[in-house]
């Protein structure tokens, strides 16, 4: 299992495969986080970054990408509009789509942590896992800003 996080500590950004090794220890604060034994890697009951319960499952796909074929696909299908070509803005548009679709479909899914962001791919229990719940999610932005306010109010005193 691939997991993609932040240092709890300086929140550099880390990648590390689980049950390769026993800890990690981030290159830029020498934080050392445990992680779980290989046999322990069946299912996936909590964040090994945070120990966290509360986790979502999303589409592995790029938002940004997405997108940028639909925007691009929008701006190039102006000039058959122009030039009175329906068929072709039409194609353009709907092959730009279908493009997309397949696209996410091909994609993996991914598990990711409320609190840490911490992204789990390849995980063995991703059916078992919610998708996204806004309330959940505000939940958690709202802590991690009080969490910086704290922060910065510590640093001031």
């Amino acid at each position: 299992m691939n997991v993609s996080f932040r240092c709890p500590v300086c929140e550099r950004p880390a990648r590390v495969i689980l049950g390769d090794k026993n800890m990690w220890q981030c290159p830029g604060c020498d934080h050392f986080l445990a992680l779980p034994e290989e046999s322990n890697l069946h299912s996936l009951p909590a964040c090994v970054v945070c120990a966290n319960n509360e986790m979502y499952k999303k589409k592995d796909f790029p938002h940004w990408l997405g997108l940028l074929i639909l925007t691009g696909a929008c701006l190039i299908s102006v000039i058959p509009y122009w030039l009175y070509h329906q068929w072709l803005t039409w194609a353009i548009l709907i092959g730009s789509a279908a493009f997309d679709g397949l696209l996410y479909l091909w994609v993996g899914d991914v598990i990711v942590c409320y609190r840490c962001h911490a992204h789990y791919r390849q995980a063995p229990s991703i059916p078992d896992w919610p998708p996204f719940d806004l309330g959940i999610g505000e939940r958690y932005r709202q802590e991690r800003i009080r969490r910086e306010q704290l922060r910065a109010l510590r640093k001031a005193t």
